[in-house]
């Protein structure tokens, strides 16, 4: 099938030019290769061998997270599947990948689908990626999102505490087990005085 022909043409063009490091991060000062950067390397070549990409959603999941400052950040992971098709033929090869992103706007979305479409282009096509970091290279700290529900609960508790200390053993142990969770990793001073006056009753 000619999309595997043209495939194989445009990775052997791609590895005898790659893709440079035109972009700077400033806050954190490395360079990276941006969405820009790649599809103006790759494109032109695919385009000389009559291949398209056809993007198709499968799905999406948005959470909300927080950085270290406590501003609110939208998570987004995209599934998406690219039919590479050869316009001499119309055969079709499909490649599925993930992209995330987060962003504290709106733009968490279009950055996950330029990350899904920049990696597929990079793996589809073997394009060398010198200084790519490795996943096992980082190591995140995230904070836990909050459960829902969980504000509630942790405000019923200070009321139930006015009432004594046995009233909040007995609330405690029968609250949801992942509100506990998130309660002693997450507010984990505050939380730990009120179990340490509950586990005092016999």
């Amino acid at each position: 099938m000619q999309v595997y022909k043209s495939i194989a043409l445009v990775a052997g063009e791609l590895a005898a030019v790659g893709v440079k490091k035109q972009q700077k991060n400033e806050a954190q000062n490395f360079r990276f290769r941006g969405i820009d950067d790649v599809m103006n390397t790759v494109s032109p070549i695919m385009a000389r061998h009559g291949l398209m990409m056809l993007p198709r959603v499968l799905s999406r999941t948005m959470t909300e997270r927080a950085n270290a400052r406590g501003t609110a950040l939208l998570s987004v992971v995209v599934d998406v599947e690219y039919d590479i098709v050869a316009a001499e033929d119309g055969s079709r090869h499909t490649v599925r990948v993930m992209g995330e992103a987060m962003d504290s706007g709106d733009k968490a979305t279009n950055k996950a689908m330029s990350a899904a479409y920049k990696y597929c282009l990079f793996q589809t096509f073997c394009v060398p990626v010198e200084g790519t970091p490795d996943a096992d290279a980082t190591t995140h700290e995230v904070i836990m999102a909050e459960p829902e529900g969980f504000g509630q609960w942790f405000l019923d508790l200070e009321v139930i505490a006015a009432d004594g200390v046995k009233a909040l053993a007995e609330a405690w142990k029968a609250s949801n087990a992942m509100y506990q969770t998130f309660a002693l990793q997450q507010r984990a001073e505050q939380l730990l005085a009120l179990k340490l006056r509950a586990s005092q009753v016999k």
